[in-house]
């Protein structure tokens, strides 16, 4: 801009505009301003030179609707320490995250394949496909980057289920967004700010050795191996289903639960006690699966018709764990044994209060002297 003032002079061409702003020039071109009156010229000018003298040509040029609008989104922001430039930041981001964003339905697909590239078990795709195939229902045509937590939580809330299947949804749908946002379809995980459920734990329901002893002398013979292991090693339903024979290294006393088989991807070994060999001993095979999911369920609801029995949920793995506590006393122990890494979850979970009696019947609990091919082992302690 040149150095010469700006100044009010007459503008001799118009009745209705007779004085125009002279000596002002933007980004090298020459401007001009009509005014009707001198005095609406005059201040104009003045008002015109202080703002430039702050802000530059921009004065001059800026509408005035975007003054007044910067202004009072200025003093919206301010309340928070933001400014609108900030605002602006954010804003620009979330533009350009929800413009190379995908849908939800898309991101399903893309997350259902990384995660089976990834290595995940059948069990844990086919959860999450049930989990998420479940949530697109609602969501799917939305892009993951518009997704707010407000329609999450809302979402789970309206799902009417107990509160830690609420709570399995809403752990899927956090990996789920988590993985949308590492891959850069939304700027933040909308499922981090929405409400848990609360969980009230009830008492793990447990056997006792006597319905233990009912329950293996009821099954099916095909069953006890199942059976046996659930109640004296403590696997997990989804080991014991993926569970081979070549596994069972019943003269070397140990389990072997690899780690594609385990739902912590760990290896270990879980040791084989005297009543365990006992109840396994005429079943024994080189190799082949020791159960199958329609096995399990078959077989489970023969046993509880013959034992006139209901099959609370996790039962064995729940006995086990009980029993093994009261009768060992060490809780590390008992959770290397379960394949916890610490004993939080033993004792968070899978414990129920034994008396010691108690627990010494359980791991007494022998076949019948004509069970099998095989000469049964005297009942006396496990040994741990």
């Amino acid at each position: 801009m040149r150095t010469t003032k700006p100044r009010v002079a007459k503008y001799r061409h118009s009745n209705t505009t007779p004085f125009v702003i002279e000596g002002l020039r933007v980004n090298g071109k020459r401007t001009r301003k009509f005014f009707g009156t001198r005095k609406a010229a005059d201040s104009w000018l003045r008002r015109t030179l202080i703002r430039m003298k702050r802000e530059g040509e921009a004065a001059v040029t800026m509408p005035e609707q975007l003054r007044i609008d910067a202004i009072a989104c200025a003093d919206r922001l301010r309340p928070y320490g933001k400014t609108i430039s900030d605002a602006t930041e954010h804003f620009l981001t979330y533009l350009a995250a929800t413009a190379r964003s995908c849908t939800v339905a898309a991101l399903v697909a893309e997350f259902n394949t990384a995660k089976r590239k990834d290595g995940a078990s059948d069990r844990y795709l086919g959860d999450l496909r049930n989990r998420l195939d479940t949530f697109a229902e609602k969501f799917g045509a939305l892009k993951v980057a518009e997704i707010l937590p407000s329609q999450i939580d809302d979402w789970l809330r309206g799902l009417d289920v107990a509160g830690q299947t609420r709570n399995n949804f809403r752990r899927v749908l956090h990996v789920f967004f988590e993985f949308g946002k590492v891959r850069g379809y939304a700027t933040h995980n909308p499922v981090t700010g929405t409400a848990k459920a609360k969980v009230v734990r009830g008492t793990p329901e447990i056997f006792t050795p006597e319905q233990m002893r009912t329950v293996l002398e009821k099954a099916p013979a095909d069953f006890v191996p199942y059976l046996a292991i659930g109640a004296f090693a403590g696997l997990r339903s989804a080991e014991l289903e993926r569970l081979d024979w070549s596994e069972i290294d019943l003269a070397g006393r140990l389990i072997q639960v690899r780690a594609e088989n385990s739902k912590t991807a760990q290896r270990r070994f879980v040791r084989i006690c005297d009543a365990l060999a006992a109840w396994l001993a005429p079943h024994v095979r080189k190799s082949g699966a020791v159960a199958t999911t329609e096995s399990v369920r078959d077989g489970r609801e023969a046993t509880c018709k013959a034992a006139e029995i209901e099959w609370p949920a996790n039962v064995l793995r729940h006995s086990f764990a009980s029993y093994h506590l009261a009768q060992f006393k060490s809780a590390a122990e008992t959770a290397a044994e379960l394949g916890h890494a610490g004993a939080a979850v033993l004792y968070q979970h899978y414990r129920e209060l034994v008396k010691p009696e108690a627990a010494a019947r359980w791991w007494q609990i022998m076949p019948p002297a004509d069970y099998g091919n095989v000469v049964a082992f005297e009942g006396k302690a496990a040994n741990a």
